[in-house]
């Protein structure tokens, strides 16, 4: 009798950091909370052993406040300084700001550019200085030089470390080079060919080096049309041009064509994230605060764009107050009133949402404006056609006055149709002006759909009834 002994042992998969949620563990975070307390450097080595960089920074994030400074002093050299540029900032700045400057600087020459880069320029200037002057000289110029670029530009998104050789060399004079090179970038995925004055001349993908003989001049198979970027371009129009040219890395010159640096699809990805992430909360008015940021804080970015509110709240009450008799004659007109700004509002906040995200991303041109403002004008019309008839019918039930049924739906109508106007054009105004239009169209938006719905409801309403 034979037994059947199974060829291989299945063995259970190690358990994540994360739940099914995507929500770092509880046991996982109140452990390192307690070696945290007991100083025990061994454990929470171990904690951050073989972890990504963005897994270690959501599990400081995870950590209380007080615990997030300590956990990577104890952590010691085994702290990868790349998982600072996972966290808010508020809690990155913190941690940072806690730390010796010998040791930040130790932890920021171990980094790619970009990413030292990202964490020095949340620092005061004094603190920055100091940590630059324990770095290197060639290395301390190369980040002074992406400090030096405004904020938010491909010049401070950029990776200084970046391969650039003569057009003239061959397939496998690139190839020696690379392999023996000491201060070349560790991942890349193209080559860069540059003229004595270090001006960009073309690009090199590794796949077309690889395939290529060694005998093979570079200039006879580089891309001329690089579709460089310029130190000094936004940000986010930076990364547009990766997505429009599906790109995985782009050069950056300066305003004389010399090659600075590169931009890659990685930065990209957190540009789009973070560009998304202002526009959402600038269109809610809350700033830029983090929930990671003090109460003080967090009010205080709050503070300015509620008063603009109120003040427009205020707007819309005097064009109340001026039909206070027609309310007064008839009741069922301070019900119904909220409901016309109401459905005003949410279409021209649907509509404005749409149009800022398409601003931001340049869909919106010279060339389809008007088209897509008629199209959105349609839409508005149609949507109170709709919404008219329904609270027409409604209102005649529940009043049972069939003349206000008429009034409410031709006031839906006319207040739907100006809310999609405003959603659309209130915006490209701002844009055409300069002005950011995720910051002041939802303040501007709301006023109208506000005032226009009470004053085309109760002005109807007082000249129908006659009072």
């Amino acid at each position: 009798m034979s037994e059947t002994v199974p060829s291989q042992i299945e063995e259970q998969p190690p358990i994540g950091i994360y739940t099914e949620d995507g929500v770092v563990r509880e046991e996982v975070v109140v452990a390192l909370q307690k070696a945290v307390e007991a100083g025990n450097s061994d454990t929470v080595r171990e904690t951050f052993v073989d972890l990504h960089e963005s897994e270690v920074g959501d599990i400081i994030e995870a950590l209380h406040e007080n615990a997030r400074g300590a956990c990577v002093e104890l952590a010691g050299d085994d702290f990868d300084f790349a998982a600072l540029t996972e966290v808010e900032e508020s809690i990155r700045v913190n941690i940072v700001g806690n730390l010796a400057n010998d040791k930040v600087a130790s932890a920021v020459r171990a980094l790619d550019s970009d990413d030292a880069v990202y964490i020095l320029e949340d620092l005061s200037d004094d603190e920055r200085e100091e940590i630059l002057a324990q770095i290197p000289f060639q290395e301390r110029i190369r980040l002074r030089r992406s400090l030096e670029y405004p904020e938010e530009t491909a010049g401070r998104r950029m990776q200084t470390e970046f391969i650039a050789v003569p057009p003239f060399w061959t397939v496998g004079q690139v190839i020696d080079y690379v392999r023996a090179g000491e201060d070349l970038p560790d991942q890349f995925s193209q080559i860069f060919t540059i003229d004595p004055t270090f001006r960009l001349s073309g690009t090199l993908p590794l796949d077309t080096l690889i395939r290529a003989g060694r005998d093979v001049v570079i200039s006879s198979i580089q891309e001329d049309n690089a579709h460089p970027i310029l130190a000094t371009l936004d940000q986010e129009a930076a990364a547009q041009v990766l997505e429009q040219y599906d790109l995985l890395s782009a050069p950056v010159i300066d305003d004389n064509g010399r090659l600075v640096g590169v931009l890659t699809i990685d930065d990209v990805v957190d540009v789009i994230q973070e560009e998304a992430d202002e526009d959402i909360k600038r269109l809610a008015g809350v700033g830029n605060a983090e929930l990671s940021d003090s109460v003080q804080n967090i009010a205080r970015s709050r503070i300015v764009w509620l008063a603009i509110n109120l003040f427009t709240a205020v707007l819309a009450s005097l064009v109340i107050g001026l039909f206070d008799a027609t309310i007064q004659q008839m009741v069922a007109l301070a019900i119904l009133m909220p409901i016309v700004a109401s459905m005003g509002g949410n279409a021209g906040t649907q509509t404005m949402t749409v149009a800022v995200r398409a601003l931001a991303t340049k869909d919106i041109d010279t060339y389809n404006a008007r088209q897509i403002v008629r199209k959105e004008l349609i839409v508005g019309l149609l949507n109170g056609l709709l919404f008219a008839v329904i609270m027409g019918v409604v209102a005649g039930f529940w009043f049972g006055i069939p003349s206000l049924s008429i009034v409410i739906a031709v006031a839906m109508v006319v207040n739907m149709v100006f809310a999609a106007a405003a959603g659309i054009l209130i915006p490209i105004a701002l844009d055409k002006a300069g002005a950011d239009p995720a910051i002041a169209s939802g303040v501007f938006v709301t006023t109208v759909t506000d005032v226009v719905g009470f004053f085309a409801f109760l002005g109807l309403a007082a000249w129908w009834f006659g009072v």
